[in-house]
Parts: C-alpha cells; structure tokens; sequence
C-alpha cells in the first residue's frame, strides 16, 4: 500500500512542478508584493506640489512666523529627544570605532562608509526605545511632508490690497475652480481667540498640509501667550512638556528594561507569517481540490482505481500535493530570503537587519509545522468534498462554507497580534480550524509551552479523525456520477465501519 500510494503523490507532484505555470506562480506572489511595496513610494515620489495661499487677518506679520515654523522642524525638540535616547553618543562612538576607515586619503577625498560602519549604525536605531523611535520619525515625516506644498504670494494671485471680503471670495474662487488646493485664514488676535483661524480646502482627505500648519501655529502662538503672560521660559517648558511614558517590558529575572524599536518590529512579524500561511494553505488545498474534480469529471480517476484502491490514491494526493505546497512554502522563505540580502545592495543606505527577525527559527518552524498541519486538516475536507462532485462549479458552491472559515483567521490577524495571550486568541487556538492561523499569529507573544502541547495534540486529533471521514466519503463519492449526493447520504457513508 505505501508504495502505490508513493507512487500516486510522485505522479501528483511531477504533474505540478514540472509545469511552467507553477512556477510563474510561485514568481507571481513575491513580484505582487514588490510591487506593491514600491508602488507606495513611487506614487509618494509622483505626488504633486501642491499649491496654497495664507491671508493674514492682522497686521503682526503672524503668517510669515507660522509658514517659516512649518519649513524648519522643531529642532531643539528634535535634538532634546535625540540626547535622550543617546543616539548621538552611540554614533560617535561608531565614527571613532571606524575613523581610520573613513578618514581622507591622500587626493583628500573621504572614503566610503564601510558596511560593517553602516550596518551597526543602523542597528543602533533598533535599538532606541519604541516610544522615543516612534516620535523622531513623526517629527522627520511631519518635516518632510512641507515639500509637497508651496506658497503662493497674494501679490501673484492679484488680490495683494483689496479688501478682505474681496480677498476672501477670490481665494474661495480659486480653490472652486482647483487653481488653488487651499488657503488658510490666520486669526487677528491669537492672543485671546483661534476663532478665525480658518483651512479652506475642497479636499478632505488629504490632510497633510493643515496638520503641518496646526503643528508650526501652535508652536509659535504658545509663544506669543507665554511672552505676552511674561512667564519665564523654564516654566513655561516645564508646563508645556509633553507626558511621554517610556514603554518598558518584564526580563527573565523580573527587572524591567525599555522596549526597544526592534523587539516591536519582532513582535509584529508573525502578521507577515501568517498571511502568507492562509495563501499557502488555500492555494494548495484548492489545488488539491481542482486536480480531484478534474480527474473525476475527465474519467481519469477510474483509470487509477484499477491500480489502486480508493484510499491509497487519496492519501497519494493528498502527500502528493502536500510535496508540491512545501516545495510553494520554501520557495517563498528563499524568495524573502534573498530579498532581504539583495535589499541593501539594491538600495544604498539600506541594511536593516530585517534577516535577524524573519530568520527567527521559531517563526521559521512554526510557519513549516502549521503549513503542513493546516494543510493536511483542509486537505481533508477539500478532498472529501471534491469526491462528491461532478464539476468544478459544484465544488464552487460547496466551498462557500469553507471560505466563511478561513475568513476569521484574516479578520483576527491583527487583533490577535495586539494581544497575542488574550481570551479571544486562546479561544481560537483550541479550535484546530483556526490553530495554525492563531498559533502562528502568536508565536510572538509567546504562548506558554502547556499551550502548544494541548493545541498540536487537538490538532493531529482532528487531522486523524477529518482523514478517517475523508477516506469514507472519497471511497464512496469518487466513483459516483450525476447529482451530487445530499447531505443525509453523506453523513450515512460516515457512519459505516
């Protein structure tokens, strides 16, 4: 019997891999994501300039403060933060690790950063605390947002020293007309009222360049209040000090130690994981599915039952396909893989250490472990299915309830990452549909070791008992013809020994 079944999953497999099909696919799911990827900074790059103008309500010359806050950064915070982490002093502990490296020759030209230079430096910004990691890149993404927006004079527009009111109707004019993307209103008396500061603007839903201007106002009004109160700058930095709580998490022996950039991009991977999990599985479970309707629908399988037995040739393609998924699985790990190694060479400047946290083993295991596991579990029920119909429109519409399933493993994927040893996330782990999805899910919390144990052991339960049903259906089901049986037909088939 194992040889005729190994038999039937080297057929089974052969038949895939040797097509260029199956490989253009493989190559399809890496390009997408590149693409998709790169699309984002592409279109980022491709976004145009757009164009404002700024009508002063008073006479203080309080628009040109604001429009110059909102093109420099808040520098001194900036640097404030940055001594707090102790990014500087890491630096130049790196330059002077290297300085022989980088010093100019004798054309006195400087050398190039080594890579091993550029590596660690890069690996110090992983290192920095996540809540003070988060803020420096708010404040760098907040500065360079202002190059997508450029100023335009009252003077150019014609209406420098008309009336307010006749300013005010020609600028909404303009933006009406998208001459203007949209102007801002800078209140007469900020010292007692923000009433008058007005945004026009007919699109509301890019807001880049009003949060760029609420963040440069309300830098230079607090200003102005603070001068005008005549409270003395140490106070009023210490009243206006924003409460910013150090995120800090538990070591093995109880101390506590901040939580770094990298340990939440750790935690954040299994999503990654997962999602490719789900492709991975349905993608070979429908083509487990595809192959057996085709078989029975062409007469083929009543061809390989005059060599084998029902149960043979189930279990050969199912092991048979499960070869072909893995061969998926493994091409898509070398495939991120080389990108990750390929990245830095393509990109200058580039060289997270992005292979440090795929390359986690106990992602890399739990990714193969759960594959084959939730592989063989919907390869159960999709082959009993397929052995009970005659097309694949048929099977189409048995699939719906199947689909409904695996709907809530992608629906949950972020949920059960925020809280990754919640109620709803242990829940789910013991039901085995929805165990290699949720564990995996987990894998960076982690789950304790008890949990593991119980979930894998309900799992290959179930992978035993779905094959058990599966074998007595497809036995039956694979060699009927015309309507599909109904349900009451079914669940006799699975009461028989």
């Amino acid at each position: 019997m194992a040889n005729k079944t190994l038999l039937v999953a080297q057929r089974e497999y052969l038949e895939n891999v040797r097509t260029k099909t199956f490989w253009l696919g493989i190559l399809a799911l890496p390009i997408l994501l590149v693409i998709s990827l790169g699309a984002g900074f592409v279109l980022a790059k491709l976004k145009e300039t757009k164009s404002y103008a700024v009508l002063d309500l008073g006479s203080d010359g309080l628009a040109d403060r604001i429009e110059r806050a909102a093109r420099t950064p808040d520098t001194p915070s900036m640097l404030k933060l940055m001594r707090k982490t102790g990014l500087p002093a890491r630096i130049e502990e790196i330059k002077a690790k290297y300085a022989q490296a980088v010093e100019p020759g004798e054309d006195g030209k400087d050398k190039e950063m080594p890579d091993e230079m550029r590596r660690e430096m890069q690996r110090v910004m992983l290192e920095i605390p996540a809540s003070d990691f988060e803020k420096l890149m708010e404040t760098a993404s907040s500065a360079g947002s202002a190059d997508k927006f450029e100023r335009v004079d009252l003077a150019e527009l014609g209406i420098e020293g008309k009336p307010l009111q006749e300013q005010q109707k020609a600028l909404r004019e303009l933006v009406e007309q998208n001459k203007l993307f949209a102007f801002f209103e800078i209140g007469a008396n900020p010292l007692k009222s923000l009433e008058d500061f007005r945004y026009v603007s007919n699109n509301v839903t890019d807001s880049g360049l009003r949060k760029l201007y609420d963040e440069a106002a309300t830098r230079i009004v607090q200003k102005m209040r603070i001068e005008d109160a005549a409270i003395d700058v140490r106070v009023a930095r210490s009243i206006q000090e924003t409460v910013r709580f150090r995120e800090q998490k538990l070591t093995a022996d109880g101390a506590a130690e901040d939580v770094k950039t990298g340990d939440k991009a750790n935690k954040w991977a299994p999503v990654g994981f997962v999602y490719l999990l789900w492709i991975a599985i349905m993608t070979a479970a429908q083509m487990l599915l595809t192959n057996t309707v085709e078989e029975k629908s062409n007469r083929i399988i009543e061809v390989l039952l005059s060599s084998v037995s029902p149960l043979e040739l189930m279990a050969g393609k199912v092991w048979g396909i499960a070869a072909t998924g893995m061969t998926l699985v493994l091409s898509w790990v070398g495939c991120a893989l080389l990108g990750v190694w390929l990245a830095p060479k393509l990109i200058p400047g580039l060289d997270l250490p992005l292979l440090d946290i795929i390359g986690t083993p106990l992602y890399l295991v739990s990714f193969v472990g759960y594959f084959l596991a939730g592989y063989l579990l919907y390869a159960a029920i999709l082959v009993g299915l397929g052995s009970v119909t005659n097309s694949l429109k048929e099977a189409q519409n048995l699939l719906q309830p199947v689909f409904v399933i695996l709907i809530v493993p992608l629906i949950s994927m972020m949920f059960l990452v925020e809280e990754p040893n919640g109620m709803v996330a242990k829940v789910l782990s013991y039901i085995p549909l929805f165990t290699p999805f949720t564990m995996m899910n987990r894998a960076g919390g982690p789950p304790e070791a008890y949990e593991y144990v119980i979930t894998s052991a309900l799992l290959l339960v179930s992978i035993w008992v779905a094959f058990r049903a599966a074998g007595k259906v497809f036995r039956i089901g694979v060699l009927m013809t015309g309507n599909p049986p109904k349900l009451k037909e079914i669940i006799s088939w699975l009461r028989e020994r």
